[in-house]
């Protein structure tokens, strides 16, 4: 097994045993997750930083609201917090301005949907299809989302349980792979390809790795992002 997939395991184990904070009544669930842009996840270093992940009430349509703010390695100020709505499916709508998202946030906001990984309930070997829209100002590649008019990104992917972690069950390994694409302005493909750690007990991914390449070449044709679960 990777050595990083085994190191989030076992941090993973280490939070599920711990008692979860009081929720507040400001949000409903309460993330943080060390990240890593072109690099490994961690707390220091180029590339590096912090996403914390606010998760409220349902909204009306069936949604719930998800703040999130990407807090990068050695700089004086976070970079600006972005509101959007999340639905079962994964699917995400950024419809506040600056209607954005940023590459960090986008790589773990939509497995955070209820419905995304119910299929590992009865066969934490399954296989299925999840597909979903994300409709926001979203720049890949850049390392924050940008102003601007918002567009639809529709995602398709295949994932696949691998079954429990040796070392640190019930957690599950699932691979993943798959696109999201433009629907309109240079209509880029998002070509993605991972592995995925989840943790049935606390319902929620504590450790992300992917890969990520542009259909047509962009300035940086190609950036990986990692993340790790160290709150919830």
């Amino acid at each position: 097994m990777d050595k990083r997939i085994f190191a989030a395991a076992t941090i993973a184990a280490m939070l599920a045993a711990s008692p979860a904070p009081a929720q507040t009544q400001a949000a409903a669930r309460h993330l943080v997750y060390e990240f890593g842009y072109n690099t490994r996840a961690a707390d220091t270093g180029p590339g590096t930083g912090k996403t914390t992940i606010d998760v409220g009430g349902p909204a009306p349509d069936g949604g719930v609201k998800v703040t999130a703010t990407d807090e990068w390695w050695n700089t004086v100020r976070p970079r600006q917090s972005y509101t959007c709505e999340l639905y079962p499916n994964g699917g995400v709508k950024c419809s506040q301005p600056p209607y954005a998202i940023s590459p960090i946030q986008v790589a773990i906001v939509p497995l955070l949907g209820q419905s995304v990984f119910t299929a590992l309930s009865s066969n934490e070997k399954a296989t299925w299809n999840q597909s979903y829209d994300v409709h926001a100002t979203f720049a890949p590649a850049a390392k924050s989302g940008f102003a601007g008019q918002p567009s639809t990104w529709k995602g398709a992917y295949t994932l696949t349980g691998k079954g429990t972690v040796p070392e640190d069950p019930p957690i599950v390994l699932v691979q993943f792979q798959g696109a999201m694409k433009q629907q309109s302005g240079r209509y880029i493909t998002a070509n993605q390809k991972g592995n995925i750690l989840f943790d049935p007990r606390i319902k929620t991914p504590v450790f992300v790795s992917q890969a990520i390449t542009f259909v047509p070449t962009l300035s940086v044709n190609r950036y990986t992002v990692e993340l790790k679960l160290i709150r919830y």
